[in-house]
């Protein structure tokens, strides 16, 4: 064989295992979420993959004539590129979110068996090449260098290109019909053999290519970082609610923005009004389907809100399906808010509001004290900062967040229904110059919305904190912190 041709047939096969590596949290994300589990369990099992595979590859190439092993083995690789799609929709949905056992089984179905057959390759292509003992350390170190390269070629085009250009699913599709056609001609080549003896492999991957196009999927759009679906509400002609992967993040009332659906979003009404009058000049840090920028525009005409969204795809998605509209009162800017804030000095919104946290995915950079204080930077004297959070019952994250925001500002408080402090849920958090009126709160919640809250601050909010770390850019262990039950 060409050393050209083992060289592209080593990094193409070790690229294509990345791609299927890289695209395993996209994959998942629509039934488990984007946690630190979700990662460790792709990456785990891919690297098991490819630990057995190249074992299996080697051994195989010692007993069997490598030219009748490498087509095969694209063709198949390619054929279980193409089952990964309908395999996970089949298994997804009946995957318990918050079991450790199953989220690994799912990652199991999407990597494993594409990966390890994939893996085999670059041994293949070694026993065929290596023809000269002399040159062991020549061949095996070249080709394992190109392997490498090939990784590396995968993460990076998957990451920065592919996704951000194709759905998951077509990346998929393409991949292992390139598979498909690469190994077939291969094995035409070497071994001058009919197509005919590799009809059951094609038919496996052509079957599930039928499949990825007929099973329906979870994703109405797809971005970068979200599997999104606008559902309407059957008991409200005109409420939307926007999932993300899992969560339901967010509510609209296409006809009356004045209506808040969530508890958060009431939490954080009831907030604004017991601290501030007349029109409010807010930073959203997250926009979701951009339910209180609306909220703020209805209730308090004047009012002006900018919200930096991180993803463009979202935000088309609110102006097709839920009735955005921007101008001068409304004006998102793209990009990650930890940028976007700092290029906003001096603005000096009325308030900042973060709702950027999504279940357990939370970007780890928006949860620090230097963060924290850049929102303090941004932000009027008088002015205040919520943040709606969402925690499991140790409470373990809320806790640190709470600490956090006390080393910056001087008033912090937290706002819940009293059965989430031991059963977990969103919260939001307070902070600013001055005490929240907490009788204001409650009462506007119970009244607003026929709901309870507690207000913890001063005393019974330390006793909460309990001494809880502030989090910081060189210690922020947020995913840890969620894990903790």
């Amino acid at each position: 064989m060409p050393r050209s041709l083992a060289g592209t047939l080593v990094f193409a096969a070790s690229a294509a295992v990345l791609v299927l590596e890289t695209l395993g949290a996209r994959l998942l994300a629509p039934y488990v979420g984007v946690t630190l589990e979700t990662f460790t369990a792709i990456i785990g099992t891919a690297l098991a993959g490819i630990a057995l595979g190249t074992w299996a590859g080697g051994t195989l190439a010692d007993r069997v004539d490598p030219r009748r092993l490498l087509g095969p083995q694209l063709v198949l690789g390619g054929a279980l590129t193409l089952c990964v799609v309908p395999a996970v929709r089949a298994v997804g949905p009946s995957v318990p979110a918050a079991d450790p056992l199953a989220l690994l089984l799912l990652a199991i179905i999407s990597v494993f068996p594409a990966a390890a057959v994939l893996s085999s390759v670059s041994p293949t292509v070694v026993k065929l090449t290596l023809d000269n003992l002399g040159e062991t350390g020549r061949v095996v170190g070249g080709l394992s260098g190109l392997g490498t390269a090939g990784a590396i070629f995968g993460t990076l085009v998957t990451g920065f290109v592919l996704v951000a250009a194709l759905p998951t699913p077509a990346i998929l599709t393409a991949l292992g019909a390139l598979l498909l056609t690469a190994g077939a001609v291969l094995w035409a080549w070497l071994r001058r053999q009919p197509l005919g003896l590799l009809l059951p492999l094609l038919a496996l991957g052509a079957g599930g290519g039928a499949l990825t196009l007929v099973l329906d999927g979870p994703c109405e759009r797809e971005s970068a970082y979200f599997c999104a679906r606008v559902l309407p509400d059957p008991d409200r002609a005109s409420g939307r609610l926007l999932r993300l992967d899992i969560l339901d993040h967010s509510y609209v009332d296409l006809e009356d923005h004045r209506h808040l659906a969530f508890s958060y979003t009431q939490m954080m009404a009831a907030a604004i009004d017991a601290s501030t009058g007349g029109p409010v000049d807010a930073v959203h840090i997250g926009g979701g389907g951009f339910t209180l920028p609306r909220w703020l525009s209805a209730t308090r005409p004047g009012s002006a809100s900018v919200v930096l969204e991180l993803d463009p795809v979202l935000v088309d998605l609110a102006r097709d399906e839920l009735g955005l509209v921007t101008g001068e009162d409304l004006r998102v800017d793209v990009g990650d808010a930890r940028i976007s804030l700092r290029e906003l000095a001096p603005a000096a919104p009325t308030s900042v509001i973060g709702d950027a946290f999504g279940g357990l995915s939370v970007p780890w950079h928006l949860t620090t004290v230097e963060f924290t204080e850049q929102v303090a930077d941004v932000l009027r004297p008088d002015g205040l900062y919520l943040v709606n959070l969402i925690d499991r019952a140790s409470l373990r994250f809320l806790r640190a967040e709470l600490a956090t925001l006390g080393e910056v500002f001087p008033h912090v408080a937290v706002i819940s229904p009293p059965e989430r402090f031991e059963v977990g849920g969103n919260f939001v958090l307070v902070a600013g110059a001055e005490p929240l009126d907490a009788a204001a709160v409650r009462a506007s919640t119970a009244v607003e919305h026929d709901l309870e809250v507690e207000v913890l601050q001063g005393a019974a909010l330390d006793e909460l904190v309990d001494g809880e770390r502030p989090l910081r850019d060189d210690f922020a262990p947020v995913d840890q912190l969620l894990q903790k039950q």
